[in-house]
């Protein structure tokens, strides 16, 4: 075998594959976040319409009369079973739809499930639109869900693999950047339809069907990334696809090296079963505690309900969709310094700043509540006005952070013979906690109280702790040298990813000399 240009094992040097940042693959990449769009607009939609009388009179009569019977100020007047699960039932959809995901990416595509992902988001947009019953509406959040869990399965996964190395940071984050905008653009949207009487709220369903259908057309016009064409025999075309995205010929180095990867990931015949083996744990470990972590910072409970946590603290009708309007814009503005930063400064120091600020910010909107608002009593002005001010603070932070890297560092870990069952891995632990979370916060609200907040906050702590001795760095690592250059390195999972032994190999899991997917310079 002739001697290749990409990284040879044992050497400290690792050559860099030839390539520059293409419009195409800019262009591309922004189509293919556009499943973020939905994805945020279905987070931020939910909480304004719960908010909104005419929808809670006609599918929640219950709560209707809570509300209006209740002080402004009283925690549980929303805490409802079946208020909730017009929620969460998106994400529950979302975890039994990514095992079907996970089948479709791996054997048709990344480009195909992502149109799946957009054909089901807009039959849900029709059903929640045309609801005339609480029956009707759950299904419409159900396909929604469906829609989630192979989107969120498809995407970060063609952003990484499509990426160069050294921006992949930046251009996975744009799956983010677009949930957020989907938020602001929900949020704003909820404001002005609130006054639109009695079917605003309709409005505010049917406008999801703009990112759905971006979606659905965009993954039309998008390539699919070489990895997975390689992965499924498709050589000379997932070649020249590299060649396109990359903007030069010389591509051999790189396309070797993801034919090598290719061979090894055909040799495992389960990929799940391979995930618990001990050469994955790193990797399956991090993945599972970023999405659990991610959850319980507590930021979906904010942007669920923000509107309804705002009536809830105190605040009228107007003013809290209008601070809604304002944390979601701190939430875009945010992001967009993650995507310049994520590459520069590296993945760690943006989770242990982001930790330390969001646990200061809930601790001070703890103690503001608990001090500042009574039973009876309503917020001043001056307290209103710093918990606000302390909400974008944490909002700013987990924008920068956990929110796009709970996505970015588990699609760019996996190697390629599990990097599909990895990513469902991701996708089925953050929809359970996301469930969860989106279940309970309201009855969460109804018993903690101002406590909430502290409860968040302490788990605030245990992950930045889990950070900064648990989670190296992958900045600028190509995917397939992660196991070599990062996990090979690190104190405690290098005693997991040592070369494999024969007797590791199982059930058609052969691996020749290296579980990541590259052989050194020896067997070529």
């Amino acid at each position: 075998m002739p001697a290749m240009s990409f990284s040879v094992r044992g050497k400290a040097e690792v050559m860099e594959f030839e390539g520059r940042i293409t419009p195409y693959v800019v262009i591309t990449c922004i189509l293919a976040a556009s499943g973020g769009l939905m994805f945020g607009y279905d987070i931020g939609i939910s909480g304004g319409v719960t908010s909104m009388d005419d929808f809670l009179e006609k599918f929640f009569p219950v709560v209707y009369l809570k509300k209006k019977e209740a002080h402004e100020n009283a925690y549980c007047k929303y805490d409802n079973e079946n208020l909730q699960l017009f929620t969460s039932s998106l994400y529950m959809a979302g975890l039994v739809a990514t095992f079907f995901a996970s089948y479709t990416t791996k054997n048709y595509g990344r480009r195909p499930t992502m149109l799946i992902a957009g054909l089901f988001f807009v039959g849900g947009v029709v059903l929640n639109t045309a609801a005339v019953n609480l029956l009707m509406l759950i299904l419409g959040r159900i396909l929604l869900g469906c829609g989630v869990g192979f989107a969120n399965q498809a995407v970060p996964l063609f952003l990484s693999e499509i990426a160069p190395t050294r921006i992949r940071g930046a251009l996975n984050i744009l799956f983010q950047l677009n949930t957020t905008i989907g938020i602001l653009f929900a949020n704003v949207v909820n404001y002005g339809t609130e006054r639109i009487r009695p079917w605003g709220w309709r409005l505010s369903l049917g406008l999801a069907g703009i990112p759905a259908l971006l979606l659905t057309v965009g993954s039309l016009f998008i390539v699919e990334t070489p990895n997975s064409l390689v992965e499924r025999g498709q050589l000379e075309e997932g070649k020249a696809v590299l060649r396109k995205i990359r903007g030069t010929n010389n591509v051999d180095p790189e396309f070797n090296e993801l034919v090598e990867a290719s061979r090894m990931a055909k040799q495992v015949k389960h990929p799940f079963r391979n995930l618990l083996k001990r050469r994955n744990r790193p990797q399956l470990v991090i993945t599972i505690c970023l999405q659990i972590f991610q959850q319980f910072t507590g930021i979906n409970a904010i942007m669920f309900y923000a509107p309804v946590l705002f009536q809830t603290l105190g605040f009228k009708n107007d003013a809290s969709l209008y601070s809604s309007v304002i944390t979601g814009a701190v939430n875009v503005i945010a992001t967009i310094i993650s995507i310049f930063s994520v590459d520069k400064l590296g993945r760690r120091m943006l989770l242990i700043e982001a930790g330390i600020q969001m646990f200061i910010s809930q601790v001070i909107i703890g103690v503001l509540l608990g001090v500042g608002l009574k039973q009876d009593e309503e917020l001043s002005r001056g307290t209103a006005i710093v918990i606000v001010l302390m909400v974008c603070t944490f909002v700013s932070a987990f924008a920068w952070s956990w929110g796009p890297l709970g996505w970015l560092i588990p699609s760019e870990t996996f190697p390629l013979e599990t990097r599909s069952a990895g990513q469902s891995v991701t996708v089925c632990v953050n929809l359970v906690f996301t469930f969860v979370i989106a279940q309970a916060f309201l009855s969460m609200l109804c018993r903690f109280k101002y406590g909430i907040f502290f409860f968040f906050a302490a788990w605030v702590s245990v992950m930045t702790i889990f950070v900064l001795f648990l989670l190296p760095e992958t900045k600028n690592v190509p995917i397939e040298e992660m196991t070599e250059r990062v996990w090979k390195h690190h104190w405690l999972w290098k005693k997991y990813v040592r070369d494999v032994d024969l007797t590791d190999d199982e059930a058609g899991d052969a691996y020749p000399r290296h579980a990541n997917g590259i052989t050194d310079a020896n067997s070529c």
